[in-house]
């Protein structure tokens, strides 16, 4: 009879990475895995570093056979977006299958207990079957905190300016973590400008950010717009929150011409 597989897939963030902290010593054969795109941050390459150590065991990283240039062409310059995700399909889901081929495997989620509308990925494979210890657990945001303060890693260094994992052109980044790609990291904010186009026969616009191209959130007048209404939302947030429609957590307050949806403070 085939050995079960024990896999724990990281993605970089908090949450997977707090939860190789709390298994460690639960699951010693436990294997850890990264799907990586080749278009991460540094920080995040810097932080599975940080984790391996840690560990004291290799993070197998996993790529994918061809990069995101040649999906992009094969889906005629259509950019991802939250309704395809064609990217996490090729890029991360895909590979991560083919890793796990046909072994009994059990995956480890890092979905917290304070998460109730999420599911993660979950493997149509048959000999797999997903488990959640912090639900389990009862463990929530602040417990993931906690978990990564007491092992001297803390967080990934890129939380500093963004929300979420992911490589650098995410599409769920809001206007303002643009921005801040903009001013930490120019030159990826440049690649990722050079994947938007305007389709010649049609006219329709392939831009990150629904309504504006990187080009014009790049003007100067308009970072500062950006930066503006960011402050006056987090103001607001903490005078007046909203309610998610779909986990019932606080919002952080929408104002009017803000552009942005507004942020759900529990999946930040």
């Amino acid at each position: 009879m085939a050995k079960v597989r024990h896999i724990l897939a990281l993605s970089g963030g908090k949450d997977s990475s707090a939860l190789a902290v709390f298994m460690k010593d639960r699951v010693p054969e436990m294997e850890y895995v990264f799907c990586d795109t080749g278009d991460e941050l540094a920080e995040t390459y810097e932080y599975l570093d940080k984790l391996e150590f840690f560990l004291g065991k290799k993070i197998t990283r996993i790529n994918s056979d061809r990069p995101f240039s040649h999906y992009l062409k094969l889906f005629r310059g259509v950019l991802p977006d939250a309704r395809t995700r064609w990217c996490t399909r090729m890029l991360k889901i895909r590979p991560y299958e083919k890793f796990i081929g046909d072994s009994e495997v059990i995956s480890y989620v890092g979905i917290r207990a304070d998460e109730p509308y999420r599911t993660g990925y979950i493997s149509t494979k048959p000999g797999v079957k997903a488990v959640y210890p912090f639900i389990e657990h009862n463990l929530r945001k602040d417990d993931v905190f906690r978990i990564l303060e007491e092992s001297g890693l803390g967080v990934p260094s890129y939380y500093e300016w963004r929300s979420r994992s992911g490589c650098f052109f995410c599409f769920f980044q809001q206007r303002i973590e643009w921005v801040n790609l903009l001013e930490r990291h120019p030159d990826l904010f440049q690649k990722a400008m050079n994947y938007e186009k305007v389709d010649t026969e049609t006219g329709e616009r392939f831009t990150w950010v629904e309504g504006e191209s990187l080009a014009e959130l790049a003007r100067p007048e308009r970072v500062v717009a950006i930066k503006e209404q960011y402050l006056l939302r987090q103001a607001c947030q903490k005078k007046s929150p909203a309610l998610c429609v779909i986990c019932k957590n606080q919002f952080s307050y929408l104002i009017p011409d803000c552009h942005d949806p507004p942020i759900c403070l529990s999946r930040q």
